[in-house]
């Protein structure tokens, strides 16, 4: 059915446990697994009237992302699964990480997507929106969303 699983993470508790639904899902498949991590750095201006370099920013993070995505990689490995990682830098207003996440999912090409919720309501949905809410609305991809 799936033979190549693709699963966002972000290093919440909610990406961890898509991250180990994936991985499970696609050893009992037999299926490959890309773990993606989307930094959005399109939202921040940064420009040198405010004295904010984007390469000490970029290289502050780096570090905490690789190790996210090697800890992602090393799950993997511990359950027999065969993946790889991609981190993705937005840096376009524009572009927004759920669809930065979709785009690399068709590009890939996965069978699924499959990303952890958090399952805000109200306003809190309102005003801080849903990666995964984003991910289901414009995937053409089936996406499981995990709780």
């Amino acid at each position: 059915m799936y033979k190549r699983v693709f699963v966002g993470i972000d290093g919440s508790p909610h990406s961890e446990h898509a991250l180990q639904h994936a991985l499970g899902l696609a050893k009992a498949l037999g299926a490959t697994v890309r773990i993606v991590h989307v930094v959005d750095l399109g939202w921040m201006p940064v420009t040198p009237e405010l004295g904010i370099a984007a390469t000490n920013l970029e290289a502050a993070g780096r570090e905490e992302r690789e190790r996210l995505l090697a800890a992602a990689m090393d799950a993997a490995k511990a359950k027999g699964v065969t993946a790889d990682s991609r981190l993705i830098e937005t840096t376009s207003p524009s572009q927004q990480t759920a669809a930065a996440l979709v785009d690399e999912a068709m590009r890939w090409p996965a069978d699924v997507i499959v990303i952890g919720a958090r399952g805000r309501t109200g306003v809190e949905r309102l005003l801080l929106g849903s990666v995964a809410d984003g991910v289901a609305r414009r995937s053409t991809l089936p996406v499981l969303l995990v709780q």
